[in-house]
Parts: structure tokens; C-alpha cells; sequence
């Protein structure tokens, strides 16, 4: 199922983290739908980034701000009287967190706190979507996946603030927002890739990096499993989910999963192996040496609820996610805009839907 242009059109949608990664294909997404966006963000940390690279504040009202500066937040999104209020701005990186775990949490659970307060004091939310993480759950290197009620936790930093963050989000809609009428879910998705991201230490990006320079891609840890999934695959849940909570705030107004199917939780090793073929050229891989932060082992969720009450599922396997991520680093170096080669890939991931069962 795609997300409804019926249903998205004319809606006014605060986003915060539109400056991010998965923040700028939601904005590029949601114009494509004919929602107007106020985005909310720090600057791009990284250069390049995609937010630069693809235009993305032209494509929105943006604003420059901070979620943990709660008066700044609150007066952006009130005055906006917005609809519909989707908050993706984290810091979003494990090995981060661990060498600025305050300033993690900080942004991770105070933002959030924040967030929250700011849909308080703004009578025109019907729909508040709290994006978290699948790194959320007390992580027990199980075989199988983790569904939305098993236990929440963190090892590192990084992770215990999104498990907070979840708790903050269940506490505020039971404390103040389902009786003001407004729906509040949180999201739990995968390790996503695709075209755009540079952001430090995660996969894609570093593969990139290194293919570019002609160098070997340094992998940290080979057999850590991940569930691997296209941006597109976590964003097309998050609005579906928006929607029904719209329709039907009872129902969605709950924790999330979404992850690709359980054959599709392959280890890093096996995607490493995936970009060197596509991209060729000698491409090859090797362990780092340098002693790594602890990270998960195993990790994988479970997403058949929403596949049963949104009628979302995945539609690219792994292999397809990865080639499409590569195919659009490949494009943009060659010089193709960013922004095109995001509407292209919306636009074939949108025709996809007709081919799942």
C-alpha cells in the first residue's frame, strides 16, 4: 500500500530532523503528496550531506533550531498549527553516543520531551509520530525477531536513550494527549541504507567513502546482524501509520515495528560482499584492527503488526535495497542531482506496491 496524496494533500506536517538523512527524503516524499512542511533542524553535520546536496530546504519552510531548546521548538510548532507532527531529529549514531553519551541523551529524551510538550500546547495535532529505533529493545542476541511488547533497555548509550524515548512517548500520550484527542505513536525501524547518507560509521556511507578514494573498506564487525532495510521501506510505515492513527487514534496510538522479512536480517559481512560486486573496479573489504565499542550482535524485528493493521510490508529484498543505494552513489557522482535521484527512486518504490502480494 502507498501512503494516500488524497489524504496528504493540503496537510500541514511538522518535521523535525528534516536536515538529516531520512528527514530529506520524508520532506521530498511529502511534497511529491502535496503536504505543505515546516521542517525544524540543526545544520547538516557532515559534508556532503543531502540536505545540501539535494536542496532539501527549498523543498519546505525550513527553520534552524535545536529540540533541546524547548521554547524555540514550541513557538515554531504552534505557530505553525500544524496536523500532523513527524519527529525524526536524534543524535543517531552508536559510536557517538558512547563519546558523547549526555549530549545523546539530551537530545534523544529531552528532545522528545520537548517534542511532546510543544503538541501540548498545540491544539491543532491530531497525529504525533515519535520515530525511535529497533536498537530500543533489551537486546538478548536472540535468533529470533523482537516484537513491539517485548522489553525495551540499551547497552550502549545511544541505544538507552531511544528505549527512553519510548517511555517518554508512552507516558505523554497516557498522561496528557489521548484525552486532548491527539494520537501519539512511536516507530521502531532497521538499519536503513540508500542514496544521500554520509553520515560517520555507518556501512553504506563508509563503503563509499572508501570506494571513492580507491581505498578498502574498513569493516568494524563482520558478523553483526543487522535488519537491512531502503529508507523508503521505514518512511512509507511512518506515514501509513500516521494515517491510521488519523482514522483510527486507538488503534495506532501504540509502538511500531518496521523490518524486513526475517531472510533479509543478513550480517555485514554479506552486504560488504554485495557493494564490491556492484561497484566493481577491485572493490574489496577488510576488518579493522582497532579495538571496536560494544554493538549489538544480533538484532531483528518483528513487523507482522503492521503488516496486518497497515497494510505495509517490504518491497525490496536486501540484495535490491543494496543496489540501489550503490546505483544512486554511482548516479550522483556522475553528476545527476540529488533530489531527482530521490523523486526517482520514491517514484519506482511507489510502483512497486502493485507487485507485492
Amino acid at each position: 500500500m502507498n501512503p494516500s496524496a488524497e489524504f496528504w494533500y493540503g496537510k500541514r506536517v511538522f518535521v523535525t530532523g528534516h536536515t538529516g538523512f531520512k528527514g530529506g527524503w520524508l520532506v521530498l516524499w511529502l511534497e511529491r503528496l502535496g503536504a505543505r512542511v515546516r521542517g525544524f533542524a540543526l545544520a547538516p553535520d557532515t559534508v556532503p550531506n543531502l540536505c545540501d546536496a539535494a536542496g532539501i530546504e527549498r523543498h519546505c519552510e525550513s527553520v534552524r533550531g535545536d529540540v533541546r531548546q524547548a521554547d524555540a521548538l514550541r513557538g515554531e510548532l504552534v505557530g505553525f498549527t500544524p496536523d500532523i507532527v513527524l519527529h525524526l531529529a536524534a543524535q543517531a549514531l552508536v559510536q557517538r553516543g558512547y563519546r558523547q553519551p549526555a549530549e545523546t541523551f539530551e537530545t534523544n529524551v529531552m528532545g522528545t520531551v520537548h517534542v511532546l510538550e510543544a503538541v501540548r500546547h498545540a491544539p491543532s495535532v491530531r497525529v504525533a509520530i515519535i520515530v525511535t529505533s529497533d536498537k530500543c529493545y533489551d537486546n538478548r542476541e536472540w535468533l529470533w525477531p523482537y516484537r513491539e511488547n517485548d522489553a525495551i533497555g540499551g547497552h550502549d548509550p545511544y541505544s538507552a536513550s531511544k528505549a527512553c524515548a519510548e517511555l517518554v512517548a508512552a507516558a505523554w500520550r497516557r498522561s496528557f494527549l489521548k484525552a486532548a484527542g491527539a494520537a501519539v505513536a512511536s516507530a521502531r525501524a532497521g538499519n536503513v541504507i540508500g542514496g544521500g547518507d554520509w553520515a560517520e560509521n555507518r556501512l553504506i556511507p563508509d563503503c563509499v567513502r572508501a570506494l571513492v578514494d580507491g581505498r578498502p573498506i574498513s569493516i568494524r564487525n563482520p558478523a553483526a546482524t543487522r535488519p537491512w532495510q531502503h529508507v523508503l521501506e521505514p518512511l512509507c510505515g511512518y506515514l501509513l501509520l500516521a494515517e491510521q492513527a488519523w482514522a483510527d487514534p486507538a488503534l495506532a496510538s501504540e509502538a511500531w515495528n518496521f523490518g524486513p522479512s526475517a531472510d533479509d536480517a543478513q550480517p555485514v559481512s554479506r552486504i560488504a560482499d554485495t557493494i564490491c560486486q556492484l561497484w566493481g573496479h577491485g572493490a574489496r573489504w577488510t576488518t579493522a584492527g582497532t579495538p571496536q565499542a560494544h554493538e549489538a550482535g544480533m538484532l531483528a524485528v518483528d513487523a507482522a503488526r503492521a503488516r496486518a493493521h497497515l497494510g505495509w510490508t517490504p518491497r525490496l529484498p536486501v540484495a535490491e535495497a543494496v543496489a540501489w543505494a550503490v546505483r544512486w552513489y554511482k548516479d550522483h557522482q556522475a553528476g545527476r542531482p540529488a533530489d531527482e535521484l530521490v523523486l526517482r527512486d520514491i517514484a519506482s518504490y511507489e510502483a512497486r506496491a502493485a507487485s507485492v502480494p
